[in-house]
């Protein structure tokens, strides 16, 4: 094995290196300095001014209060992704405008009045016209009675009167339960609800109800005429927000049932409502923001930022 030499003891301090030493970088920051007081000034500043101390948390306690008020108050007005904010238009969808009043189990005396479409009715009918096929049914089965009838016989004219009025009766007792839309499905209930947003949020009623439906025009801009609508209105994005947002209604609800957290197709179902709803307003909130179109949808679904700013998570 051959000897180890020892190296010269000055040799090891040698460095190589030829990057530059490290300078410190001044800090371009402000310097911002801290209030923190130490327990043991807190104790000091006690038993010198007590007073002064119990005024200063008493100030304290006044603003973590306010503080927790406007916490709450601004966590409200932001809403929920999915329900926003529930108005009375909104809670008739349950219903589908059929009840006038709220149906609130928990406290009977805080009930109060929704909106109501009593005009519509199941199978895609309205009140209008079941009444016009009763009126008719009924002038087309009515026995003849008088010169019309060939063999008069006064008792068995009276007899056949009374037997009509007897069935047709019956008949409009049948109709109105078939056609009522309390004894209707979910489906059928929502058809009712997309023909009421057709009457709610239809720019062919809007566009005359509301005082300034479109956004304002740039100055000396001459608008265009607008050809003549040839039926309701049903693909203006408020009218679909409106029907998206009483399907997401409906199918919350469900999930929110004992059964809801298992339904996993149906969670998926709902989180493609609420972001599809999100784009329309979007679109909606960039064309028509601070117009009476965009008051009038956000004050009555109760539409909040939530429900079309920033990432939506169910």
């Amino acid at each position: 094995m051959p000897p180890r030499i020892p190296a010269p003891q000055g040799l090891r301090s040698l460095t190589l290196c030829l990057r530059p030493t490290p300078t410190a970088i001044p800090s371009l920051m402000p310097l911002v300095q801290t209030a923190n007081i130490s327990m043991r000034d807190k104790k000091k500043r006690m038993k010198q001014d007590p007073y002064g101390w119990a005024q200063a948390q008493q100030r304290k306690n006044a603003s973590l209060k306010r503080r927790e008020e406007l916490d709450a108050e601004r966590k409200g007005d932001w809403g929920g992704p999915v329900h926003g904010k529930t108005t009375p238009f909104v809670e008739s969808f349950d219903t589908a405008g059929q009840e006038p009043m709220s149906d609130d189990t928990a406290n009977p005396g805080e009930s109060h009045p929704l909106p109501t479409s009593p005009h519509i009715l199941n199978h895609l009918l309205t009140k209008e016209e079941l009444d016009k096929a009763i009126e008719h049914s009924r002038r087309v089965t009515q026995p003849l009675t008088g010169p019309e009838n060939t063999a008069s016989d006064p008792a068995m004219e009276a007899q056949d009167l009374q037997e009509h009025a007897d069935k047709h009766l019956k008949s409009l007792e049948a109709l109105q339960r078939i056609t009522a839309l309390e004894n209707g499905s979910a489906k059928d209930r929502k058809h009712a609800n997309i023909r009421r947003c057709i009457e709610k949020f239809g720019r062919h009623v809007t566009d005359e109800s509301l005082e300034h439906p479109a956004p304002a025009l740039a100055r000396n801009h001459v608008p265009e005429p607008k050809p003549v609508r040839a039926g309701p209105d049903t693909g203006s994005s408020e009218v679909q927000i409106a029907i998206l947002t009483a399907k997401i209604r409906a199918l919350a609800l469900e999930l929110e049932g004992p059964k809801g957290h298992r339904d996993k197709v149906n969670k998926r179902s709902l989180r493609v409502l609420c972001h599809k709803r999100q784009r329309l307003l979007r679109y909606l909130e960039r064309k028509e923001r601070g117009s009476g179109r965009w008051q009038h949808l956000i004050e009555t679904l109760g539409l909040t930022p939530a429900t079309y700013k920033d990432q939506i998570s169910i």
